[in-house]
């Protein structure tokens, strides 16, 4: 099985080279990292283009110009270069616990598609690992929100079953799928525009391809790095398009990789 670590990003660089090199610590690399890119400056692509000097594996840089809160399409344009069979999917601010990639790989299964969890830092705790580019922690550390998320119990996921609903639990910096899964729906719907909403419907729809979804816990860990929260996009017009999704049980998106 090949895999695909796909990398949303936007105009933060000095978080982004910490996930790259949480990867680098990876006890088991995926085949290529891709690097969706919703139009950062050129401090980004300095960025990207140093790692890929030395990475061992491939690095590809998905980018568009600044249309403001796009992730939807730079993450479709992202999607239908990806030729591996699996893709583990992360933000550009989460740093990688090195059994996140494995633990992904380990549990994933046909007919289903996994979600995980974050533990979160603090401001001021983000502020000093960003300085000093720490990668590694402990879940007994200070400056972690929901530090029981970081105690490493892989053996746990042996308990739990997939089921055929979606869970207010999911993240789409913490899922991973088929290849084909998100193609055959059509991968996200760009009609969401601005933050909110498009990775929960993007696990709907898969949901409603026929797809089951479990949750990982204890396994799959990632750290979030402390930043303001953005502005959601139109909530109003997102919840009718999600409502839409889940009423009419939707699974392939009219305006998402190709436009219906």
């Amino acid at each position: 099985m090949t895999s695909t670590l796909l990398i949303s990003t936007y105009n933060w660089p000095e978080a982004l080279e910490l996930v790259l090199m949480s990867v680098l610590k990876q006890k088991l690399l995926p085949n290529e990292v891709v690097i969706a890119d919703d139009g950062s400056t050129e401090s980004t692509k300095d960025l990207i283009e140093k790692f890929k000097k030395d990475f061992p594996i491939n690095i590809r840089h998905i980018w568009h110009e600044d249309n403001g809160f796009t992730k939807t399409v730079i993450l479709n344009k992202a999607l239908k270069t990806i030729t591996s069979d699996y893709i583990i999917q992360v933000d550009g601010d989460i740093i990688l616990h090195p059994y996140f990639i494995k633990d992904h790989l380990t549990l994933a299964k046909k007919g289903m598609y996994l979600f995980g969890s974050r533990t979160s830092l603090t401001k001021k705790y983000s502020q000093k690992i960003l300085k000093e580019k720490r990668i590694t922690f402990s879940w007994i550390d200070g400056g972690m929100l929901r530090r029981t998320r970081a105690i490493y119990f892989p053996i746990y996921n042996l308990t739990i079953k997939a089921k055929h609903k979606n869970s207010s639990k999911l993240r789409g910096c913490n899922m991973s799928y088929w290849t084909s899964d998100a193609l055959n729906i059509n991968g996200y719907n760009e009609d969401y525009v601005g933050w909110g909403y498009e990775d929960f419907d993007f696990a709907q729809r898969l949901l409603h391809s026929g797809l089951a979804a479990k949750r990982i816990k204890h396994a799959a860990i990632q750290y979030h790095i402390f930043h303001k929260e953005a502005k959601k996009g139109d909530t109003d017009k997102g919840n009718r398009i999600l409502a839409e999704t889940i009423d009419k049980k939707i699974s392939v998106c009219k305006n998402g990789i190709k436009k219906l």
